[in-house]
């Protein structure tokens, strides 16, 4: 068919060029990718009128019936948000997972303390192998950055008696939104109070999950400092690429285990106004959710622990950023003997590629290869995942290695596993 007749009003520039290049140019492949996009675009136009149109029709009737105080209650409570057309992006009538008026005094994961029983041995993996830098010691700690990072720390690791979480440290986005979020908190009956100045930051206000996990809210924070010679040319990396191990970038996620997930979530959106953007129902049951206060997908994921205890800690991810390079982590670790828990693969839940292990002293550490996508919605309605979506191994991996279905069971510390589930 000629492209002259394949006209679609109201079509603009694009269609009337994409005709001139089929009887002119004689570029055809060109032309029809240009008509597709402009019909895509006047479908998106014809579908967004009518969500419109939808929601239009809702803003009358609420007025209709209450008024505009009614109509400013429903956008209060998100109703003209659900309504229409972006309904189906919940289809789990009997929840509200929908973000509230975004909060953004909490600005990004700052840090995590890991506790370890072999501190040399854990040592040793996270800076010969993953390349992180040592900036500092103090009595049985040690504090460690990615090259890319120009805080003081991300990781700091204690020796323990068992392994574990030490605590999760945020940064705030201003002394003032640290103010308010303490308020908050203390409000909620959950804080513990104010911690003395700790290397790397400055006051600290310390307060607990539900589950016990225990978290540091701070604003102040103290910089790296870099070697001469560590130095990058670039005035935007903070330091020369390491040339050992596979040098990891930068802190990127923590993943705590729970008793009651559902409780654990609810209390990071109010303590904290973090946002909701993935969570996996299984028969109604929540069994994990991923927030975050940034363009990440998440910065915290929950799991529902399958043991029932309380304030385990299941990972913390570091991002790598080179996915087709995981294979060679993979063999190094098989060369180190060092045990792989699942990996390298990509998640179907947040797409991101990863790899995961357990350092020496039974901390699952993930490799993060890539992000899988970033969020820029400021309207983002949280994806809901149920058994009638896919299979929930494939939503935990979409393809390569598989995660486990013990996983939910293992964390640190260790806990005597359920009869009939596999320990690690």
């Amino acid at each position: 068919m000629h492209l002259s007749a394949f006209v679609i009003e109201p079509t603009g520039a694009a269609l009337k060029r994409a005709c001139w290049m089929r009887a002119v140019t004689k570029e055809p492949y060109r032309a029809m990718h240009i008509v597709r996009s402009a019909a895509r675009f006047i479908i998106y136009k014809e579908e967004r009128s009518i969500m419109d149109e939808e929601r239009n029709i809702t803003r009358r009737e609420l007025i209709k019936r209450g008024g505009t105080a009614a109509l400013g209650a429903a956008v209060g409570s998100g109703f003209l948000a659900r309504s229409g057309a972006q309904a189906s992006a919940n289809p789990q009538g009997e929840h509200n997972f929908l973000n509230q008026e975004p909060v953004f005094d909490v600005a990004q994961l700052s840090h995590i303390e890991l506790l370890t029983p072999k501190l040399d041995e854990s040592l040793r993996v996270f800076k010969d192998l993953l390349g992180l830098q040592e900036t500092a010691r103090d009595g049985t700690s040690v504090y460690l950055r990615g090259y890319q990072e120009s805080y003081h720390h991300s990781l700091k690791l204690t020796e323990s008696n068992q392994a574990g979480l030490g605590h999760v440290g945020w940064r705030a986005t201003s002394q003032a939104a640290l103010e308010r979020r303490v308020a908050k908190i203390e409000q909620m009956g959950a804080g513990i109070g104010w911690t003395e100045s700790e290397a790397g930051y400055g006051p600290a206000y310390a307060y607990r999950t539900p589950d016990g996990h225990l978290q540091h809210l701070f604003w102040e924070v103290e910089r790296a400092v870099i070697p001469e010679d560590q130095r990058s040319p670039l005035l935007n990396r903070p330091q020369k690429r390491p040339l050992n191990g596979v040098p990891v970038r930068r802190l990127d996620h923590v993943s705590l285990m729970a008793s009651d997930a559902a409780a654990v979530r609810k209390f990071y959106q109010e303590a904290q106004g973090i946002r909701l953007r993935e969570i996996l129902l299984d028969n109604g049951a929540e069994r994990g959710a991923w927030l975050s206060h940034s363009n990440l997908n998440h910065d915290v994921t929950l799991v529902q622990d399958g043991t029932g205890s309380k304030g385990r800690f299941h990972h913390v991810a570091f991002y790598y950023g080179i996915p087709q390079h995981m294979s060679d982590l993979a063999d190094i670790l098989r060369e180190q003997n060092i045990q792989i828990d699942a990996g390298p693969g990509v998640h179907g839940i947040t797409q991101g590629a990863f790899l995961y292990f357990f350092e020496p002293g039974g901390n699952r550490i993930e490799v993060y290869g890539d992000e899988g996508y970033l969020i820029f919605e400021p309207d983002w309605e949280p994806r809901v995942w149920t058994e009638k979506d896919l299979d929930i191994p494939l939503m935990l991996s979409w393809y390569g290695g598989q995660i486990a279905p013990e996983s939910a069971f293992i964390g640190t510390p260790h806990v005597p596993m359920p009869e009939g589930v596999p320990s690690s």
